[in-house]
């Protein structure tokens, strides 16, 4: 008998709604108030695509008098590195070193404070001793402090030196100003070529450092590129630039201000597209519920505890200080049939006792009672898988610690609404039901209930059939998952993406040899310059042939081209294509066009690059490193290996670093973590995951490995292994925290044991779901997985414990559960049913950015569609065979 009065008690001790019905009247006002708490909270949030996450990186730039890449990394690139490499929070240490100068970057941990790692950085060097007419330069990096948007500048009636003049004067120091914006450069200002000098001055010189040339739709132009600081948001600088743009273009009557290219807009139309399918969410799990209940006062006071859910959550993250990006988004779309949840098992469980002939209130305390432990365990265990998530470290933690805290925050959140608002009202809203014969729906669900008592009748008769069946689907399910691709983060149809380029640089003319070239043609030897080639305008003849191919494309509106690279390097150069909305080609499909049709120029390296979502210098998705010591082993491999990745389909853009120049002279030797690395990259078409890429190059790569090399994956293929690795103890640890608390709730191990068996039955469906839809097996779907985690034990809870609370008042097992199974069937495809519907509109894929938000939605769907099915048949069985096992109410009842 102790057990009882011990489950009791815990019944009575989680029935909050019992106080909540007493003192109604503060009920109301204290969700009131949330209520307008809420508003303001909300009104407070900004939109942005992605969380706001520091990368800190800082670089060293070194130069001295040496002659030889090996000299350089002997005398400065190791002796900076043994000083850095020990220092705190350090991720990587990258280092290119280059006759007479070496780049060495270091890579701090995500979040780290990019001021503090400067100033360790800086202490660190200060006892270095370095080579005779050596220097250093310390440069902090925020990779959040990109461009937010450019603007060319044209006029009909000025040249480029003029409108130069215009820029400077008018545009910039008006720009520079706005709010949120840490510096404006200007792109395309004409500078001299550069001449040759005479013998008695200064030697020769390319262009100066970040020079570059601009052309927008074939025609040379100017530009502003806007750089936004590393803590504003993207979408408020590039508003306020916006109408500082307009009141420009009134005061400049002569000069055309045209959108070159941004960041807002996609993440304009990448949220809209979320708060869409949020809208839509919030609609379609309401109008599931009528169907079930046929009262439109019991579906409104169901529906109530959405908004009031969500904007009790929106207080939350205005307390975090997170924003309305695509991961709370997605996280409010998605619990929007889970928060529904709680609400309609408490309505549902009145409504029932209504119909038995209980008064409302009667109803509300009976139906509270039973049912307040089911939804505070259902809902605890929730937030034991998703608090985990907002725990997570690295890139990952940082990415989905917002919608670990979001989901967390809404759960509790309808619990609490569930346990106190809706009972209230349901006391007042709800009528006493007449005598009257039933109505026609009701004889329909009466019809569907009987079938399920005789299936659920026979299932116990056959419990090892049934089992079978079970264990069987759950291995048939971890059998798919070879099948599925893995990605990182799923491509974007953006509708915009870049063509960089890399030329060869001119040969600088032996000076001696044009000084005696003049003296032949008798020409003064003092005083003459001659004309040094100039690169930036080789490097534009390049840019102009890729035009020529680009803008052929009916797809294309509008191509952006910057010459000359943000380091400086004037033979680099960026084409940025901006798509039409209405086009009938996908980005992936163009891009891979482009590939195949852009021209083969000499010397000339081409890539189509997706954009990236923090710029990291246009690092490849695709990235191995080789190790090892000797140099011309690393670049006879990396040759080796780069001939055989051109053989495998849906691989592009492949480049090697490390390779010697004809004289087997190595110009650059990069270094990784302190040892020598040569890379290879390669960007991915639109067939080929990012997982099948990567198994098929580590594939071919060691084959033709020499001894004393070795391989390491770098870029995304590197993120992938992390997430991957991240996600497993964090699934171990969600399972963990289900686990738990479920026995403290049940005050026994073997209900969580029956509840747990329907986690394995969601993967079923999820993987299944994965397959037939092609959405890749990665970071995004992983969530899903999660989420079904916490979704997928609500309909075990609602069966067990009533099973329980059946077998307590003294029905024997089998009457129990023939009993709790058909009272829970409606409850748990209402919740099913709104969930799953609610993220229909995810799922489907539509509009932008929806490639992010469909593999979750998709896993989580299927996942409950098996999970349901399976759970309605099996969790009974199961708990029938571990009740054989261990008695419990057998050994009550003697007692």
């Amino acid at each position: 008998m102790v057990k009882v009065s011990s489950a009791k008690s815990a019944r009575e001790r989680f029935n909050i709604s019992k106080l909540a019905i007493d003192f109604s009247w503060l009920t109301v006002s204290f969700w009131i108030a949330v209520t307008v708490a809420g508003l303001l909270a909300f009104s407070s949030l900004k939109y942005a695509l992605f969380p706001d996450i520091t990368f800190p990186v800082v670089v060293v730039n070194a130069t001295a008098p040496l002659t030889t890449a090996v000299d350089t990394e002997a005398k400065l690139t190791k002796p900076i590195e043994e000083r850095l490499r020990s220092l705190e929070g350090l991720d990587d240490l990258r280092s290119s070193a280059y006759p007479g100068q070496t780049a060495v970057s270091l890579a701090f941990a995500v979040g780290t404070d990019l001021e503090k790692s400067t100033s360790k950085v800086e202490t660190a060097l200060k006892q270095l001793s370095l080579p005779q007419g050596a220097n250093y330069k310390i440069i902090p990096l925020n990779l959040n402090e990109s461009a937010a948007v450019s603007y060319t500048i044209e006029s009909t009636s000025q040249n480029l030196t003029e409108l130069t003049k215009v820029a400077q004067d008018k545009i910039i120091p008006v720009i520079t100003k706005v709010p949120g914006v840490l510096k404006v450069n200007l792109l395309g200002a004409p500078s001299p070529t550069p001449a040759l000098p005479s013998a008695q001055n200064a030697t020769p010189a390319l262009p100066q450092s970040g020079a570059t040339l601009v052309r927008f739709n074939g025609q040379d132009a100017l530009a502003f590129q806007v750089i936004k600081r590393g803590n504003a948001n993207t979408l408020e600088v590039v508003s306020r630039v916006e109408k500082e743009v307009q009141k420009l273009r009134t005061n400049l009557k002569d000069v055309k201000l045209t959108l070159a290219a941004t960041q807002a807009e996609y993440i304009r139309h990448a949220t809209k597209s979320t708060i869409d399918a949020l809208i839509e969410a919030i609609v379609l799990s309401i109008v599931v519920i009528f169907p079930f209940l046929w009262s439109w006062r019991a579906t409104l006071i169901s529906a109530l505890a959405i908004p009031t859910s969500l904007l009790a959550t929106f207080i939350v993250m205005a307390i975090f200080g997170f924003n309305l990006e695509t991961i709370t988004l997605l996280a409010l779309a998605l619990v929007i049939g889970s928060i529904i949840d709680d609400a309609i098992v408490d309505v549902e469980n009145i409504m029932r006792h209504v119909e038995d002939g209980a008064t409302p209130r009667q109803a509300a305390l009976l139906a509270t009672n039973e049912i307040g432990l089911t939804v505070t365990a259902a809902t605890l265990t929730a937030v034991a898988v998703f608090l985990p998530i907002g725990l997570m470290g690295g890139v990952v933690g940082q990415f989905f610690k917002p919608f670990g805290i979001t989901v967390s925050a809404a759960m509790l959140a309808s619990m609490l609404v569930a346990r106190t608002l809706s009972p209230v009202l349901a006391i007042y809203w709800l009528k006493p039901v007449s005598a009257k014969p039933r109505k026609k729906e009701a004889k329909t669900w009466l019809g569907f209930n009987h079938a399920y008592r005789n299936l659920l009748h026979w299932s116990l008769l056959h419990r090892k059939l049934v089992v079978a069946l079970a264990v069987l689907s759950f291995v048939g399910g971890i059998a798919l998952i070879p099948l599925i691709p893995k990605g990182f983060i799923p491509k974007l149809d953006r509708g915009e993406f870049n063509i960089t380029y890399t030329a060869p640089l001119p040969q600088i003319p032996d000076l001696a040899a044009l000084q005696k070239q003049a003296a032949a043609q008798g020409l003064p030897p003092s005083g003459q310059a001659f004309q040094l080639p100039n690169p930036l305008n080789d490097s534009l003849d390049v840019a102009k042939k890729l035009e020529e191919v680009v803008r052929k494309s009916p797809a294309v509106e509008t191509v952006f081209t910057t010459v000359g690279s943000r380091e400086g390097e004037p033979n680099k150069g960026t084409l940025y294509i901006k798509l039409k909305e209405d086009r009938n080609i996908t980005t992936a499909e163009l891009q891979d066009e482009f590939r195949t049709s852009l021209p083969t120029l000499k010397g000339v390296t081409t890539s189509v690059e997706d954009i990236q979502f923090v710029d990291t210098g246009g690092q490849k998705p695709l990235q191995v490193a080789l190790r090892g010591d000797d140099l011309q082993a690393l670049a006879k491999a990396s040759k080796a290996i780069k001939e055989r990745l051109v053989n495998i389909p849906g691989l592009a853009d492949i480049t090697v670093t490390g390779e010697a120049n004809q004289q087997g002279q190595f110009l650059q030797i990069q270094r990784l973590n302190n040892q020598r690395v040569a890379y290879i990259s390669a960007n991915l078409g639109q067939n080929l995951s990012l997982g099948d890429a990567t198994d098929k190059v580590v594939a071919e790569a060691k084959a033709v490995l020499p001894p004393g090399v070795t391989l390491d994956l770098g870029g995304d293929s590197a993120s992938l292994a992390e997430v991957f690795g991240s996600f497993a103890s964090t699934l171990l640890l969600s399972a963990l925290c289900i686990v738990v608390v479920l026995i403290l709730l049940f005050k026994s191990w073997v209900d969580p044991v029956v509840i747990g068996v329907s986690l394995p039955l969601a993967l079923v469906g999820a993987l299944l779901a994965l397959l037939f839809t092609k959405s890749d097996f990665g970071m995004i779907s992983l969530i899903g997985f999660v989420f079904l985690l916490g979704l997928a034990n609500k309909n075990a809870i609602l069966l067990v414990d009533y099973i329980n609370q059946l077998r307590e008042s003294g029905l024997d097992r089998t009457d129990a559960i023939l009993k709790a199974g058909p009272v829970r069937l409606r409850p748990i495809m209402m919740t099913t049913a709104s969930t799953i519907l609610g993220m229909l509109p995810i799922a489907l894929g539509l509009g932008a950015g929806s490639e992010l938000r469909s593999p979750m939605a998709v896993a989580i769907a299927g996942g409950l569609v098996s999970s349901t099915i399976l759970s309605l048949i099996v969790v009974p069985v199961v708990y029938a065979i571990l009740d054989d096992w261990f008695p419990r109410f057998r050994q009550e009842a003697k007692n």
